[in-house]
């Protein structure tokens, strides 16, 4: 199952839903969207506009994908249950929100935390459900946590401060 929330922001992001839709319905996957104030009606997946912050989280953790808009407080759900999540930025061009700043900010998550997928542009994200365990994969074996990154740079110092002179 794959999980799609465009959360509660009051412009519609029919240019998902729409997508997911006809995804749906090409594939033998059921797809679950969120589909907040888009106009666009899906015909091949259940929907809901709006739905409690628990039935999101029980959703996120059942999905074998979860495929967000660049809101964090959608993609840290999946982000908290330990899964990588597939995000969508919002784009003011298509007026899903005033600006592009939910696309600058995952890029710069993308490259800090190396912890979601950003599908910038949408015709791509087939190729990134077809092989999402694979990019997971790579993501999971290169990732370290912020834990790792903190002992290895204060071992570093901690190393400096006590060499022979």
């Amino acid at each position: 199952m794959i999980f799609v929330t465009v959360g509660t922001h009051e412009q519609q992001f029919d240019r998902l839903v729409r997508y997911m839709d006809e995804w749906a319905g090409k594939n033998d996957e059921e797809v679950i969207i969120q589909t907040g104030y888009s106009r666009y009606k899906p015909l091949n997946c259940r929907y809901k506009n709006l739905m409690p912050y628990e039935e999101m989280t029980q959703l996120a953790k059942k999905a074998r994908i979860v495929v967000s808009h660049g809101g964090p407080a959608s993609f840290i759900i999946p982000l908290q249950e330990g899964r990588i999540p597939v995000v969508v930025p919002r784009r003011s061009e298509y007026n899903e929100h005033i600006n592009d700043h939910q696309l600058q900010f995952c890029r710069e998550l993308a490259k800090r935390w190396e912890n979601v997928i950003v599908v910038e542009d949408i015709d791509k994200l087939e190729d990134v459900i077809k092989r999402y365990d694979d990019i997971t994969r790579d993501i999971i074996n290169n990732y370290k946590s912020n834990n790792e990154r903190f002992c290895a740079e204060f071992e570093k110092i901690a190393g400096s401060l006590f060499k022979k002179r």
